[in-house]
């Protein structure tokens, strides 16, 4: 599978188009479909990662571990708009995206007092 391939899939898996991929990881458009013929510059290649949060490893095919790092120390800022969230590969409703992160922010407040 080539990095166009895994990445065209992976963009699907986390309900977003290539354009919607190519916007957030700030690129020009269309520019992912160049990585069908040449290989991405280093730089680019993690800006789409950190989207899709995966390693850039995973993108280029050298592992199926999606991440390289211990996700138990990661941490997501759920006050971010961006933040996505999807279900069976389709985008949650806003309505049921905030419930989620109102259940988000409980469980982390109570983790911040113990």
């Amino acid at each position: 599978m080539t990095v166009f391939e895994r990445t065209k899939e992976l963009a699907i898996k986390r309900g977003l188009s290539l354009a919607d991929l190519e916007i957030k990881a700030g690129l020009s458009d269309k520019s992912l479909y160049k990585w069908k013929k040449s290989n991405p510059s280093s730089d680019n290649l993690q800006k789409v990662a950190d989207v899709l949060n995966v390693s850039t490893d995973y993108l280029l095919g050298r592992t199926n571990q999606m991440n390289s790092y211990d996700s138990s120390n990661k941490t997501t800022d759920i006050a971010d708009d961006t933040l996505i969230m999807a279900f069976d590969g389709k985008p949650i409703p806003d309505e049921e995206r905030e419930k989620l992160l109102d259940y988000a922010r409980y469980i982390m407040s109570q983790k911040k007092e113990k």
